[in-house]
């Protein structure tokens, strides 16, 4: 069975920094493109960045490049999404994704 944990949201204020963190488990992680993805109030998903199965290439939406940074750790099974210079528009639920499969999600709250 597929799992995916995310966890490392919070409450920050505009301009300040958050790590997550996703935890797979139940398919061969180190081979599996994964993704980032966002939903923000009243909103429908929205794709965020994603990462090769080699961790070399990585592409991000716009509204995220240069502000984000996708890695991961295939020997902990885990992908990771720093946030920078955050901003109130990035509020949101953020989920990973392995393809369709989406974890509970973690809360991203950015507001002064």
């Amino acid at each position: 069975e597929v799992r995916l944990v995310e966890s490392g949201g919070g409450l920050v204020q505009p301009g300040g920094s958050l790590r997550l963190s996703c935890v797979a488990s139940g398919f061969a992680f180190k081979f599996t493109t994964m993704s980032w993805v966002r939903q923000a109030p009243g909103k429908g998903l929205e794709w965020v960045s994603n990462i090769h199965s080699h961790g070399v290439d990585a592409t991000y939406a716009d509204s995220v490049a240069g502000r984000f940074t996708i890695s991961r750790d295939n020997a902990k099974n885990t992908v990771y999404l720093q946030m920078d210079n955050l901003k109130p528009e990035d509020t949101a639920v953020y989920f990973c994704a392995k393809g369709s499969i989406r974890g509970q999600g973690t809360q991203v709250t950015v507001s002064s």
